[in-house]
């Protein structure tokens, strides 16, 4: 099956046919198929230590994956242009994220560095942090948490340049597989200036205390 659509030659004619949304299921559905995975681990959903579980996975969950309820293009809709003309490197570093790995649906956490070099108008410092927010709190990959950060920013903002640089530890190779605790992932986009401009990715670097890449 297609991801995107199916398409079908009726009498003559292309008929594209996209693919429902699959319905949401019901919090008492949620609830159940969290007693159905407790019962797979060989307990007993019904035993006191556990009988409330099932409600408080799915309000975790609610919490876990807001992400899904908020636009991130949204999230930048209020700009200010009364800057006295700055138009140097605005450098957000170490925003806390908590994220969840859409292969193992373990946590991935870490930090997120992100930069912009404005043009005419510049975010208030929150909306950044809110922005890494809305796509963490998804289920995710790091490569593409970190490409969609950037992606949004300079798309909404239209910034002369745009860097994203993610670090994270993921359980799914910490605490199983592999089993390498301490293991740091590093994942960067580099839009525009920092892109193109050695000097401007080297300050970057150099203000997070990386190397550059060549």
């Amino acid at each position: 099956m297609l991801n995107t659509f199916l398409k079908y030659f009726l009498s003559g004619h292309l008929v594209i046919i996209m693919p429902s949304t699959p319905k949401k299921p019901t919090r008492e559905q949620a609830e159940d198929a969290v007693r159905t995975l407790i019962r797979w681990t060989g307990d007993d959903p019904e035993r006191e230590g556990l009988i409330d579980t099932p409600k408080r996975v799915v309000k975790s969950y609610e919490e876990f994956f807001q992400g899904y309820d908020t636009d991130p293009a949204a999230v930048l809709n209020r700009t200010f242009k009364e800057v006295e003309g700055y138009d140097e490197m605005i450098v957000l570093r170490d925003i806390v994220f908590d994220s969840y790995c859409e292969h193992h649906m373990v946590p991935f956490t870490g930090r997120a560095h992100v930069a912009y070099i404005p043009s005419c108008k510049v975010l208030g410092v929150s909306k950044l942090a809110r922005l890494v927010d809305a796509y963490a709190r998804r289920l995710q990959v790091q490569e593409k948490l970190t490409a969609q950060i950037a992606a949004t920013l300079h798309e909404v903002l239209k910034p002369r340049g745009v860097a994203v640089v993610i670090e994270a530890t993921h359980m799914c190779m910490t605490t199983r597989g592999v089993h390498k605790p301490g293991a740091v992932m590093q994942t960067s986009q580099l839009l525009g200036l920092f892109k193109s401009d050695p000097r401007t990715r080297q300050e970057f670097f150099s203000l997070l205390k990386f190397h550059a890449p060549r």
